[in-house]
This record gives structure tokens, C-alpha cells and sequence, in this order.
């Protein structure tokens, strides 16, 4: 028998990190793994959870020196990419696209790209008339419909015997002391091997935790209805893609974006719509109707009737990037027993393109704790 057959698992939080990790988790084999979350991907959209406002597309950010990042966002790649093969089960999660990347900085290592499909430099005359473009790049790449993969994320986790649980964790120890059944109303707490944190912003808050690295990065979004639109752009600065254009399977486009350090502010700010608008028609005239493209030069006017949707989430973002780590936490009443706690959250605006590579990093630190426990 395993040494960690039937160890109990709790993790917090059900944004995309915490599922894909209890999916990990729970896929490996010997552990009952429960998600416990205030809320979850079928729910209303929410500012509390970010992914639902996610674009999403699978480009690696990672700096040209930070090699865990960029193993991580491989390997995230990697997976995504077999799961969008042609008439797999998730396919439908997926829109494989050729994906253009316009860059406002010098880049460090240029070839860092390279791994992704069709990779080639740009020449000069393919962008010489984007302002500010010093190189490009193409490639082809994966587009996240976020409402419809993570949504699969939880079907799936739930089919391979995992299960979850509606609570408002205000402190590690509510789940050390009284397990998953503290949250349920039975009287009876159940012991709990380990807890895996990915409770994203709320890890700021989190008794237990309270990390104050953490902090929001608002971005904004506008949802278009542009079925034409088959092809991805981004326009990338100093602090990462500043215009984006992400096509969805099914028709329509994310049109983004910002990043804004601090800003809390929990909805759509008006004068940002049409900033991003007038960015994403200078960058992609292509978003506009065919027949007034060919009929005239479009404005934003014509984007305006296309609009699905209006968004903003709050990104998690923590200083010193994600936290990947593991430590021991003494259970309250318990006479120095101490529990596992995995830490695997802070990802930023990159939990999409991270979490397969983050949660086999979390997979493998619990492992570790408790074969030593």
C-alpha cells in the first residue's frame, strides 16, 4: 500500500490554479481531495473570482532569466496543447490560432518563443507602420475559452472522485482543526493530512497566511462579437502585453487591456472601454465588420454595436512572484501535531498560462511532506 494512500487533501480556492491543482492532485492517485471555496466557475461572474475575467491565451511571459517560470509555463503549454487536439474531449475548452507578438522593448532572448508552433521573426516591413515597434514575432498558440474550461476543469475533478464544498475560510485553522466537516454542519471535525493554499488575492487576507506581497493588478476587458476575427495580436511594453486581441472559440474576441498596480475599483470604468476600443481597432482594424471595411476606414462607432460584454478582474499579483513553497502548521488542541501546508498561489495575470507547470511543482512539495510527515 502507498504511503499516502487515502490521505485526506483540502484546497482553497476554485479560480483556475486551485482546480487544476486539486486535478492534479486527485489524478495522481491515493488522496481525497476536496476544494473548499467561497466560489466556484458555475457561479454568477463575480470581481471575488478573477479567472472568470480572464482573456485567456497561452504566450510565455516568463523573463528571459527566471527558468522555473519559464519550465512551468511550458509545461502549461504542453498540456493545453494536447488537450486541444482535434476531437479530444477538451477541445471545445480550446481555439488553436496563429498568434502575432509586436514588442515596444528589445527583447533579451528573442528566441524564447521558440518552442510554440510555426515560430518565425518578423521582417521589418510587417510592422513598419505600428508606431513604436522595434521586432515581431508569429506563432501559433492556444486561446482559453475560460467559461467553458474551467467549468471542465471542476466536471472533470468531480468525475475522478473529487468533491467540494461552499465555505468562506477565514482562518488555516478552521480546516486544520475541524477538516472539510467544520464547514458542512456536522459536529465531528475530520482530520486533514495537508492543505494545498491557492486562494489567490485572498491569500492577502487569509488568517494563516496574510500575505502582504500581495495585491491586485486590475485589467479591463471588452467582450466583442467578431466571428471573423480568426487570428491573435499583441502589443507588448515593458510591463507585458499592453493591446491585445484574443479570439474565442465560438465567435467572439477579447479586446484588452490594462494593468493597473493597486487599483480595486470592482467594475468597468466607461472612459477605459473606449480607450481600449480605440487601441484594439488601431492595433486589429480587422475587428470591424467586413462591409465597413469595405465601404470606409472604421472608427470605434463601428465596434460598438459588437459588444458583448464589458469586464475587469483583479489580477493576483505578488511581489517577488508566485509562491511555491511548503512549511508545517501545528493543528490547534492537537498536542504538536503539525499538517502540511502547500503555498501555490500569486501567479498574477498569469494563472491560466502557469497552472499545469505550478501544480505539478505543488503536487510534488506535498509528496515530499508527507513522505517525511
Amino acid at each position: 500500500m502507498s504511503p499516502t494512500q487515502d490521505k485526506t487533501v483540502v484546497v482553497l480556492g476554485a479560480g483556475v490554479v486551485g482546480l487544476t491543482t486539486a486535478l492534479k492532485i486527485q489524478e495522481k492517485g491515493g488522496y481525497q481531495v476536496t476544494i473548499l471555496a467561497e466560489t466556484f466557475p458555475t457561479d454568477p461572474k463575480t470581481i471575488k473570482y478573477t479567472s472568470q475575467w480572464a482573456g485567456a491565451h497561452h504566450v510565455m511571459a516568463a523573463a528571459a532569466d527566471d527558468f522555473r517560470q519559464q519550465k512551468i509555463e511550458k509545461e502549461t503549454f504542453d498540456v493545453m496543447w494536447k488537450l486541444s487536439t482535434p476531437g479530444g474531449e477538451a477541445e471545445g475548452c480550446f481555439l488553436r490560432v496563429p498568434q502575432t507578438e509586436y514588442y515596444l522593448v528589445k527583447q533579451a532572448q528573442p528566441d524564447l518563443l521558440s518552442f510554440y508552433p510555426d515560430f518565425q521573426h518578423l521582417p521589418t516591413e510587417n510592422f513598419k507602420d505600428i508606431p513604436g515597434v522595434l521586432s515581431s514575432v508569429s506563432l501559433t498558440t492556444v486561446n482559453i475559452n475560460t467559461p467553458v474550461y474551467l467549468p471542465y476543469l471542476l466536471s472533470r475533478f468531480l468525475s475522478r472522485g473529487g468533491s467540494i464544498v461552499r465555505a468562506s475560510v477565514q482562518h488555516l485553522d478552521q480546516v486544520l482543526e475541524g477538516g472539510v466537516q467544520v464547514f458542512t454542519g456536522s459536529r465531528n471535525g475530520g482530520q486533514v493530512d495537508a492543505v494545498v493554499v491557492c486562494a489567490g488575492l485572498g491569500a492577502r487576507t487569509l488568517g494563516g497566511v496574510e500575505d502582504k506581497a500581495m495585491h491586485p493588478v486590475r485589467g479591463q476587458t471588452v467582450l466583442l462579437h467578431a466571428p471573423w476575427v480568426t487570428f491573435g495580436r499583441s502589443l507588448v511594453g515593458e510591463t507585458g502585453s499592453q493591446t491585445y486581441i484574443i479570439p474565442r472559440r465560438g465567435g467572439n474576441v477579447i479586446v484588452g487591456g490594462t494593468r493597473l498596480v493597486d487599483d480595486w475599483y470592482p467594475a468597468p470604468r466607461p472612459e477605459t472601454t473606449i480607450d481600449i476600443l480605440q487601441r484594439g481597432l488601431a492595433l486589429c482594424p480587422e475587428l470591424a465588420p467586413p462591409s465597413v471595411r469595405a465601404e470606409r476606414t472604421p472608427t470605434i462607432d463601428d465596434l460598438k454595436p459588437l459588444i458583448v460584454e464589458e469586464g475587469c478582474g483583479l489580477r493576483p499579483g505578488r511581489k517577488g512572484g508566485i509562491r511555491l513553497e511548503s512549511e508545517r502548521v501545528a493543528v490547534p488542541g492537537a498536542h504538536g501535531r503539525k499538517v502540511p501546508v502547500v503555498h501555490n498561489y500569486g501567479h498574477g495575470g498569469y494563472g491560466f498560462q502557469a497552472s499545469w507547470g505550478s501544480a505539478s511543482i505543488a503536487l510534488e512539495l506535498l509528496e515530499k511532506e508527507l513522505a517525511t510527515a
